[in-house]
């Protein structure tokens, strides 16, 4: 089997009701790139990268589409079976861009699950359960409106929450934390994600305010070495989620002691070859993480999917994808639903995502 053209689209996935704000940006539209890789024995294979918007990471839209259009040349005639040398190939013909890279890796594990007439987590060890945990986010908001989703998200089955925090004044936040704190159910999860928007002092001050909430702080500063220096100096247990970017820095972080857990982005650590590894080297260490993404359509929800369901249960802090906050699926029949708080893993080959490409339009680019 050879790879004969690769196609790759620009899409865009509006947000649902009211615009999506969190620490550093308020959202009210995604622009997702979609990347299909066709092969001379017709077999097709998707993938996506839908960075969320220009700010939050050193990755933007434009530039995963100028990446994949310098990469993909290079990988026609190429063997899509082959997902190790092609993600070596990649790393010869462009340095860094690893969102980008992202989508042709989850294309190319699509791809196998079809060739080899298996689901994609049958390749990625096998799934452990067929309806996966997720969890939900809430933007930022009056301290009363956080506590009363939360409240809502709660009796519809969600097991875990975040709220996020950050980009507001230290009270604020304290207040919206305490608020959520008093009606949370027993055994309901809690996280506190500051995408990076506190200082030190910040963290400090929240964690000792709300020493008596079981929570968790998600990503409270900008950088790695800030937030490995709370270790002993909060109350919480600490999750690295923007800085956990690549192999290379979850075995530092967990090397250093630095994260009691991970809030992980498939396409930000390079795909679900990457997140194969990073899997195990977080199982045997006895680390909770998530499987997520910044946000996307059908394709990305459902790697996410795959590859959380390999995750070990107790070790699984679930399954978070953008279904509830756009309107749209690319598969109409099959897409990525969430339903009490769970969601179905798909159970066609590969991904089990058989999408709708009128919606995307014409390629912005093709190879082959």
């Amino acid at each position: 089997m050879k790879i004969k053209a690769i196609h790759i689209y620009q899409h865009d996935l509006p947000v649902k009701g009211k615009p999506y704000k969190f620490a550093r940006t308020v959202l009210t539209a995604m622009d997702t790139t979609i990347v299909e890789i066709v092969t001379d024995s017709g077999l097709t294979g998707f993938g996506e990268t839908c960075p969320l918007g220009p700010t939050y990471q050193p990755h933007h839209a434009a530039g995963a589409r100028a990446a994949l259009t310098e990469i993909a040349p290079h990988l026609i005639g190429e063997n899509p079976l082959q997902i190790n040398k092609m993600n070596l190939l990649m790393d010869e013909l462009l340095a860094g861009h690893s969102y980008a890279k992202a989508a042709i890796d989850i294309a190319l594990w699509d791809l196998a699950g079809k060739a080899h007439g298996v689901r994609t987590c049958d390749l990625l060890g096998g799934a452990l359960r067929e309806r996966i945990p997720s969890y939900y986010a809430i933007g930022i908001d009056t301290p009363d409106e956080v506590a009363r989703i939360a409240k809502e998200k709660q009796k519809e089955g969600f097991f875990r929450l975040q709220i996020k925090v950050g980009g507001r004044t230290v009270e604020g936040d304290i207040e919206t934390i305490r608020k959520v704190g008093e009606v949370m159910r027993p055994g309901i999860r809690l996280a506190a994600d500051a995408n990076r928007g506190w200082t030190m002092r910040d963290a400090m001050l929240v964690s000792q305010a709300c020493r008596d909430v079981s929570l968790v702080i998600e990503q409270p500063c900008a950088t790695y070495a800030e937030t490995a220096s709370l270790r002993g100096r909060v109350c919480h247990p600490i999750y690295l989620d923007e800085v956990a970017d690549s192999l290379s820095a979850v075995v530092q972080a967990i090397g250093d002691q630095t994260a009691d857990g991970f809030g992980f982005k498939t396409t930000r650590v390079g795909g679900l070859s990457a997140m194969r590894s990073i899997r195990d080297i977080c199982h045997a260490h006895g680390l909770p993480h998530t499987c997520d993404d910044a946000w996307g359509g059908d394709i990305i929800a459902a790697a996410c999917l795959h590859i959380g369901a390999t995750v070990a249960p107790h070790l699984l802090e679930g399954v978070w994808i953008a279904a509830p906050y756009i309107e749209q699926h690319y598969d109409p029949e099959n897409g990525i639903r969430l339903k009490d708080g769970w969601i179905e893993l798909p159970t066609g080959l590969g991904l089990g995502i058989t999408p709708d490409q009128t919606q995307w339009g014409s390629p912005v680019f093709s190879a082959g």
